[in-house]
């Protein structure tokens, strides 16, 4: 059956001479791949530009479950960006949150609350004015409620955050898996943080790093086969 349907660009690979392989996050499929033709041929359908990640697209798929490669009759921009491609650090987000998600959701099937979200977060990015440095900190906090393992940030005890169990405790949990101290309260504010006020926090770029990696570090404790990003290093290397 041929459909319509948004969606999210997460990555793409030359395949042969003439095929390039997509992978994108739809809003009525979830994750799929497919492949496009002819990329940079005066006559292309589809763009190169069509494919950088987090773009938003409008496909028409043949959809055939269970099928690893699936066939697109067309492809076209539902969403113009207005600043990431042109924004150095904006467009490095935009890098790093496409490999996360690319590393992060499995689902092969619709869910429609998290596509709305990831819809309205890249057109929070490309919108707002100037650049937020500390959007992917927000980003990914938030993205855990949709995988099922966001904190419980109702506890008043915030000595110590436990990665392992996702808890505020007053005790050290038996395991390395924890932040203490400073860095628990620090998460413990960006969880309740919005994307426009995250800057009010006032957290150096040292410290941000030390959060960052505290953040990857409870995704790989509750993604299956998550083990981290290629593309981290160059990544805050932009904020030194």
């Amino acid at each position: 059956m041929q459909i319509k349907t948004s969606a999210i660009i997460l990555n793409s690979h030359k395949h042969n001479d003439k095929s390039t392989i997509v992978n994108a996050y739809s809003r009525h499929f979830g994750k799929i791949s497919f492949a496009v033709y002819g990329t940079h041929g005066k006559k292309a359908v589809v763009r190169a530009a069509h494919l950088q990640p987090l773009s938003i697209v409008e496909i028409d798929i043949v959809h055939l479950p269970g099928q690893d490669i699936q066939k697109i009759k067309d492809l076209r921009m539902e969403y113009v960006f207005r600043s990431i491609p042109f924004d150095p650090v904006k467009n490095s987000i935009a890098l790093f949150i496409a490999e996360m998600l690319s590393k992060t959701l499995r689902q092969p099937e619709e869910d429609e609350p998290l596509f709305e979200f990831l819809i309205d977060s890249i057109r929070l990015l490309d919108e707002e004015p100037g650049n937020n440095p500390d959007f992917h900190l927000i980003f990914l906090l938030k993205l855990t409620n949709f995988l099922g393992f966001y904190p419980n940030s109702e506890s008043n005890e915030i000595h110590y955050f436990d990665l392992m169990n996702g808890l505020f405790e007053r005790n050290k949990p038996q395991h390395t898996h924890y932040l203490a101290d400073e860095y628990a309260n620090m998460f413990y504010q960006l969880l309740n943080a919005e994307f426009q006020n995250v800057g009010d926090l006032h957290i150096s770029r040292t410290k941000k790093k030390v959060i960052l990696n505290a953040i990857l570090d409870y995704y790989k404790l509750h993604v299956p086969e998550f083990h981290g990003l290629h593309s981290l290093g160059v990544f805050q290397s932009l904020f030194d």
